[in-house]
């Protein structure tokens, strides 16, 4: 079985699903601000406990009562240590322009 930590980096299909998913949580995370306006950090804050619960969830869908059969074991300590390093790195380095990575605003 493996351990929650990736080892190999990500294929075309897989790329493909993380940024559909971080652009929905985007696009979600932009409108929920809009209708109900709070402090930046308050909002973050939010979204990172949601992250945390997120994970919780996943977890015991993965451990040993979960009934998922992928075969992904779930270690919090090695996987909060992989989470971290993606917060780090999503904050230090710099922001992509590239047209597949906008989010739509309306059509023409």
């Amino acid at each position: 079985m493996s351990t929650g930590l990736v080892t190999s980096p990500p294929d075309a299909a897989e790329r493909h699903a993380q940024g559909t998913l971080e652009r929905a949580l985007t696009v979600a995370f932009w409108q929920a601000l809009q209708r109900e306006p709070m402090h930046v950090m308050a909002a973050l804050e939010a979204a990172a406990r949601t992250v945390g619960t997120l994970y919780r969830q996943v977890a015991a869908a993965h451990g040993p009562d979960g009934h998922c059969t992928c075969g992904w074991e779930p270690d919090p300590e090695t996987d909060l240590i992989v989470l971290e390093a993606m917060l780090a790195a999503a904050l230090t380095r710099p922001a992509r322009r590239e047209l597949a990575d906008m989010v739509p605003v309306g059509r023409a």
